[in-house]
Parts: C-alpha cells; structure tokens; sequence
C-alpha cells in the first residue's frame, strides 16, 4: 500500500529529483526517472537513492557525472553505456553494470524497445544527484 501511494505522486518526487540536478537538461526527452525510495546510509555524509529509469527508444543521455557510485539492473531492453577512457559496453535484460563516483559517462537507447532499469545509487548526501558535463 505505502508503495502505491509513493507511486501516486511520481510527477512531484520527479520534479523535486529534477531540481536537485542542477541542469534541466539533464531530464532529457525520451527519459523518464522515478525516486522509489531514498534513505540515509550508516556511512557519515551519504544516502541511498533508489531510483527506477526509463529511456524510450532513440534517447540519449547527456554526459553527466554522479557524487557517488551506482549500480544499475537492466529489466527491460538493451542499453548502450559510453565511460568516458573505457570501450563503449551494451547490457541487455537481467545484466548490472556500475559506473564509479566522479566518472563521465552517458548512455543510449538504440533499440527499438524502450529500457528499464532499477538504479541504487550511494551518493554524497546534499550534493546534486548529477552534474551535467560540458
């Protein structure tokens, strides 16, 4: 029941997640990010952030870094990850890949099927959850 509840207001936890980024251009057309749960963690200065991701087909993402490291669970599609300095990797439905605190990278949907992903990110708390690159 809580979880639908969270999910009924899935319009205001994206806006105030978007806010926090510091660039709207980060919430890029085809993308879509819903904060499932977000959490203190026993490590001084930092929190969880669940987040569930969707990129339709043809979205790209901008190049952005994190305060933190994430993993993400691939559920649906095939998702294209550009790391900045690292071969370019495709994950396709139930893989994970990480990406490191600080690391430039972005990502792709260059299917025809839309993406999902379940992201746990671990970022320092009170920073923007990304930070576009120029």
């Amino acid at each position: 029941m809580r979880r639908v509840d969270r999910l009924s207001c899935v319009g205001w936890i994206d806006a105030l997640f978007f806010s926090s980024m510091g660039d709207p251009e980060q919430s890029e057309a085809g993308a879509k990010r819903t904060v499932i749960e977000k959490h203190d963690l026993s490590v001084p200065g930092y929190e969880g952030v669940f987040v569930q991701t969707e990129l339709a087909p043809g979205a790209r993402e901008r190049k952005h870094t994190h305060p933190g490291d994430f993993f993400a669970y691939v559920l649906e599609g095939t998702i294209t990850l550009y790391k900045e300095g690292q071969p370019t990797i495709q994950r396709s439905a139930g893989e994970v890949f990480f990406v490191p605190a600080g690391k430039v990278h972005s990502a792709a949907n260059e299917g025809t099927t839309p993406i999902k992903l379940l992201v746990s990110f671990f970022v320092e708390k009170g920073k923007p959850l990304a930070s576009p690159v120029k």
